[in-house]
């Protein structure tokens, strides 16, 4: 209202300075009277365009966010969230379950397209409810608080630290296998160490500037793009010389059982995570009805093609059962293929993983923020610096989350648990997209999806859901049961406000020593 109070100010001169002019024009009023009026109505107009001018300076000043995202950001965000370790090592784990070098292929693609279908269904409930939190968000709007923390609750805990910390420690492996190139199995207490200190150092970058954090992003982007270029074009001379042996019965081998393509879409699917993580910086999103679609449109058609076109590389290089045995595709790749430049593969994957760690570190902390402003997290989490407009507490909170991860001894075996939760949290959303659809027709939507798009991307969610319960439902009971531990963790800190008042005078203390400690204050909400 501040802006919009001070527009009509500027405005309200005009009806003296018209009076003025009706008064210069009438010959019966003295000259020095009007005059008189004239330095009044210039004066007036002078204060009210300074008080303009103090409020918008006040609310550019304001302690909240700030929208320093733009195209290329949000761009970066994207590809940095989606590309990390997974395109150069999952080509081996869809080849397994997919069986040969064309359902891999269409595998690879596939995903792609799917993830495109998922991320236009989120852009038109990220324009529509144009807040910071993404699933979370829509979820909580939707379907009320609960199935909102638990998504809170399965995202923040587990399943995204954990992948971050998957993601840490992988780029730790190769820069140790840079160092020591004689070493043939990483210490893991060391790999470990190396990726907590990444993790301090991505959490102190991102608590004191963001744009830091973007222009780091965007870096990263186009390293990550550079690199799967250099491995396509390596592909393509091979092609181009005729060596083309690889292809030459593409669907020898297939496995047409629902059960091996639903575990090669998993395998694939792994690798695209990410494409919903712009949805939970909305509101630091510039123009968010224009860039939001602009930015999920460019990144997931950018991500798509560039993978089928690496796994095409691979397959140009190496046959099936050399990519079945290898640890490393890339690895592999690279020495068959670069010579002398095989040693740019490690870095390549160096450089990706910790583009990827640091996206991660930056949407995560936004979530957290959220959940606090909400009151599923302490009052603390959702403070702001009063000098650099980040959530602090929040940043640092996420960092110690993933820490925690790296203390588990398999973290990927917990991924493996949340997997199956994290497709149903899309499938929720989805939902959430249909009922507001029906119960709110008259929201305005900027950007307004082809029904068929949400459709059939919640087609593809029951498939992959179904699945798992038939052939492993062990695993789903794992995530069920990690869903159904925040239950208790809601009905205590949230739902039994007596109880949750036993905690307020420590909770209160911990949000005084932030301010403190960090120059912390509430979030400044914008009129």
């Amino acid at each position: 209202m501040a802006g919009r109070l001070g527009s009509y100010d500027v405005m309200s001169p005009l009806n003296p300075t018209e009076e003025q002019t009706n008064i210069s024009s009438n010959p019966t009023r003295e000259e020095g009277d009007t005059e008189e009026k004239e330095h009044q109505a210039k004066e007036v107009a002078k204060d009210a365009k300074d008080t303009d001018q103090k409020d918008s300076s006040s609310e550019s000043s304001s302690v909240r966010l700030k929208k320093e995202l733009g195209f290329m950001e949000g761009v970066g965000v994207i590809i940095g969230c989606v590309i990390g370790s997974g395109i150069f090592v999952s080509p081996k784990g869809v080849l397994q379950y997919s069986g040969s070098v064309g359902m891999s292929l269409m595998v690879w693609a596939a995903s792609g397209v799917l993830s495109m279908l998922g991320a236009l269904s989120f852009t038109e409930l990220g324009t529509m409810i144009p807040e910071s939190g993404g699933m979370y968000s829509y979820i909580h709007r939707a379907f009320g608080p609960v199935p909102a923390f638990l998504y809170m609750w399965v995202t923040n805990l587990t399943r995204s630290s954990a992948g971050t910390a998957v993601i840490a420690i992988t780029f730790a492996q190769y820069l140790l296998q840079l160092v020591i190139p004689n070493c043939e199995d990483v210490p893991v207490l060391a790999a470990r160490v190396l990726a907590a200190a990444l993790i301090c150092f991505l959490t102190w970058v991102n608590c004191v500037n963001v744009r830091w954090v973007t222009k780091m992003q965007n870096v990263f982007t186009v390293t990550k793009v550079g690199a799967l270029l250099v491995i396509i074009l390596a592909g393509l001379w091979e092609l181009a010389q005729g060596h083309v042996g690889h292809y030459a019965s593409p669907w020898t081998g297939t496995r047409w059982e629902m059960a091996a393509i639903a575990t090669a879409f998993y395998q694939s699917l792994f690798s695209y995570t990410g494409w919903d993580y712009l949805n939970l910086v909305t509101e630091e999103l510039k123009n968010p009805n224009r860039n939001l679609p602009l930015a999920v449109i460019v990144s997931t058609t950018m991500v798509t093609v560039v993978y089928t076109l690496a796994n095409v590389a691979y397959f140009a290089v190496l046959t099936p059962a050399e990519m079945l045995s290898s640890e490393a595709v890339v690895m592999t790749f690279g020495a068959r293929v670069l010579g002398i430049l095989a040693f740019s593969m490690p870095v390549f994957v160096m450089l990706s993983t910790f583009g990827s760690t640091h996206a991660s570190v930056f949407t995560q902390s936004r979530l957290i923020f959220v959940g606090a402003r909400r009151g599923h997290f302490p009052g603390a989490l959702g403070l702001v610096s009063t000098t650099n407009y980040t959530p602090v507490p929040a940043v640092i909170f996420s960092g110690l989350t993933i820490l925690a991860m790296l203390l588990v001894p398999d973290v990927s075996h917990l991924i493996n648990y949340t997997a199956f939760s994290a497709t149903a949290m899309q499938f929720a959303c989805v939902l959430a997209l249909f009922w507001f659809r029906y119960k709110h027709p008259e929201w305005p939507r900027p950007f307004k999806v082809w029904l068929a798009v949400p459709l059939l991307f919640a087609g593809v969610q029951i498939f992959l859901l179904t699945v798992p319960l038939v052939l492993a439902p062990l695993e789903v009971a794992g995530a069920v049961g990690v869903i159904l531990a925040g239950l208790p963790v809601y009905y205590i800190a949230i739902y039994r406000q007596d109880l949750a008042r036993l905690f307020s005078s420590s909770l209160d203390n911990l949000t005084l020593l932030c301010q403190k400690l960090f120059l912390c204050v509430p979030e400044e909400k914008a009129e």
